[in-house]
């Protein structure tokens, strides 16, 4: 069977090295309360039977406005959650994102978030995190196999999230609100917030009028989508007004809707996402 955990494992009996049973066997002795099962998915992925659970290095703060969290570590924190994965959480000060401590450089040399660590081997950098899981854990499918253009697609949607978003117009919009309102620069705030209205908004507004059938962005749910809940986490915090774009609106209501959404949500806590992925 398949363990969802985060940091909380400490409660855990040699959670690292929990055997694997594709045959769904009574691992139950294993286990303490704080731990949540799921039916096994598929066998190829773990070697040689041994379970391995990823620990994902991110950066969450509890604040009276909401939980707020580093957005490309949500972005591969969706990915752990769609597909079911193992996982457990270490949570960095945010100060390590400017001090940027030697055994921080070690994992990521630019010091930043998110890195996953898979058993010895260390990932970094979300998008190439979530191509690996995605070929390392085939179920379920975030991208179409056999399928050069659908995944084209795909690609060329993420990295707009990537570059028009997640380090474009979002980040002059979320940062301030990890510091107290009196300190915020809410004049760069609302050009960043202009920015999303003027180029990222009517782009992804087009992307879904030209999607398959499926309700998101490419189709069926998929990697690119990943990318694009970051953008709802991030609104829903700030609050602006996107009525002007009917079909993101009904698009990011569908991704705030998503089980997985909310180990990112701005309303679960840091010491509540603990074992959030649905019983299947």
């Amino acid at each position: 069977m398949i363990l969802a955990a985060t940091k909380s494992a400490r409660d855990i009996d040699d959670l690292d090295r929990l055997p694997y049973d594709c045959a769904a066997r009574d691992v139950s002795k294993h286990v303490r309360r704080n731990a949540t099962f799921h039916p096994p998915r598929v066998c190829e992925e773990i070697s040689g039977g041994v379970f391995a659970m990823i620990v994902l290095y991110t950066t969450e703060r509890d604040y009276p406005w909401g939980t707020l969290r580093s957005t490309h570590a949500s972005k591969t924190k969706v990915v752990l959650e769609e597909k079911h994965i193992p996982y457990r959480i270490e949570n960095l000060p945010p100060g390590h994102l400017w001090k940027k401590p030697a055994e921080m450089v070690a994992r990521h040399p630019l010091g930043k978030v998110p890195y996953i660590e898979d058993g010895e081997f260390t990932i970094y950098d979300s998008t190439v995190i979530g191509e690996y899981l995605e070929e390392r854990y085939s179920w379920p499918r975030l991208m179409p196999p056999g399928d050069a253009i659908a995944r084209a697609k795909i690609r060329m949607i993420e990295q707009f999230a990537d570059e028009a978003l997640l380090v474009g117009n979002l980040p002059p919009i979320w940062m301030p609100y990890w510091s107290e309102p009196a300190k915020r620069d809410t004049e760069r705030m609302e050009k960043a917030r202009e920015g999303l209205r003027s180029r990222d908004l009517p782009y992804i507004e087009r992307a879904l009028a030209d999607a398959p059938a499926g309700g998101y962005i490419c189709g069926d749910f998929s990697i690119a989508d990943a990318s694009m809940m970051v953008l709802a986490m991030v609104l829903e915090v700030d609050g602006m007004l996107s009525d002007k774009f009917p079909a993101v609106e009904r698009y990011l209501d569908l991704l705030r809707a998503r089980p997985s959404y909310r180990s990112i949500s701005p309303h679960t806590k840091v010491a509540d996402a603990s074992a959030l992925m649905p019983a299947v």
